[in-house]
């Protein structure tokens, strides 16, 4: 079975003129592929898991962290051969975990990877909601203000200004933003009280700004930024103190905000939003826990 490119046609014009730049350099190398493209949320895992469970050596996600997250979800499931890698093709507007694993962001750069052979093993974490449900993440779970942001974007300001829309929704969200306190505890701690949290499995926050320094996604367990609460005006200011720190590359050294490791994290909080990987994933509680297993991706 050829390698499978799964793709999210609803990205615009211009993912999809970056796309074909990639098929055609992958023609040049000489290397077969199936494109598939999704029709909904949730297809990328069904189609992942199908090429998976058929013996595909190779599943694409084209596309940013979300889709990544979901085509990895699929390849993680029961049934999958564990030999099947993850491929990346940046196509996202982040693309934090192209980023973080070395791969180039042109789409020739990126294709030509595949001709290649060397993999890294990646670590997803799991959130278990309040529901009984779960799902599979690649890099950060975020809870509170950041969450709040993802949740409220507009689709279209997305599409049309890139990284700037998390800076228009995040100036437009932080006046009503409640900054409702989060418990959060870690490795089965006691609880401590939080404005925000973000769970990372690496270095890297919204693009190439740095984070945790030492979090490396092919590393079990994670790094966990907490965000002191004081109160909604204290927790409202150091928001926008952590939104000016984050490009200056000063948001590990922000005071009022900490770094800590855990293999496990618990966070509770009524009506507080979750975010993974960027895309919407309803509200507090939640337990996060790594996969049960690594998955291969090709790199560079």
């Amino acid at each position: 079975m050829p390698m499978l490119i799964v793709f999210n046609p609803t990205a615009g014009r211009r993912r999809r003129r970056q796309l074909d730049r990639a098929l055609d350099a992958l023609r040049l190398h000489g290397i077969t592929f199936e494109l598939r493209e999704t029709l909904g949320p949730a297809h990328a895992t069904a189609l992942a898991r199908e090429a998976a469970r058929q013996g595909a050596p190779l599943v694409v996600a084209a596309g940013g962290d979300g889709t990544i997250a979901e085509v990895a979800s699929g390849l993680m499931d029961q049934g999958c051969s564990p030999s099947t890698a993850l491929g990346i093709l940046p196509l996202g507007t982040a693309n934090v975990l192209a980023w973080e694993l070395g791969i180039p962001m042109m789409p020739e750069a990126a294709a030509a990877i595949f001709a290649g052979r060397r993999r890294v093993l990646l670590h997803p974490g799991v959130v278990h909601d309040g529901q009984g449900g779960q799902r599979l993440f690649v890099q950060m779970l975020g809870a509170g203000f950041d969450a709040a942001v993802c949740t409220a974007l507009p689709l279209p300001l997305k599409r049309a200004i890139g990284k700037g829309a998390y800076v228009w929704q995040s100036m437009a969200s932080l006046p009503a933003y409640p900054f409702t306190p989060i418990e959060v505890s870690l490795d089965g701690g006691s609880p401590q009280r939080a404005a925000s949290v973000i769970v990372s499995k690496g270095r890297l926050y919204a693009g190439r700004f740095c984070l945790a320094p030492e979090a490396r996604p092919t590393e079990p367990g994670f790094h966990v930024a907490i965000f002191e609460e004081h109160g909604r005006a204290g927790s409202a200011a150091l928001a926008a103190l952590a939104g000016a720190a984050l490009p200056l590359g000063l948001l590990p050294r922000l005071p009022g905000m900490s770094l800590h490791r855990a293999q496990s994290v618990e966070m509770r909080g009524a009506g507080v939003p979750a975010q993974m990987d960027g895309d919407k994933a309803g509200l507090l509680p939640c337990r996060i826990e790594s996969a049960g297993r690594a998955l291969p991706v090709m790199v560079g």
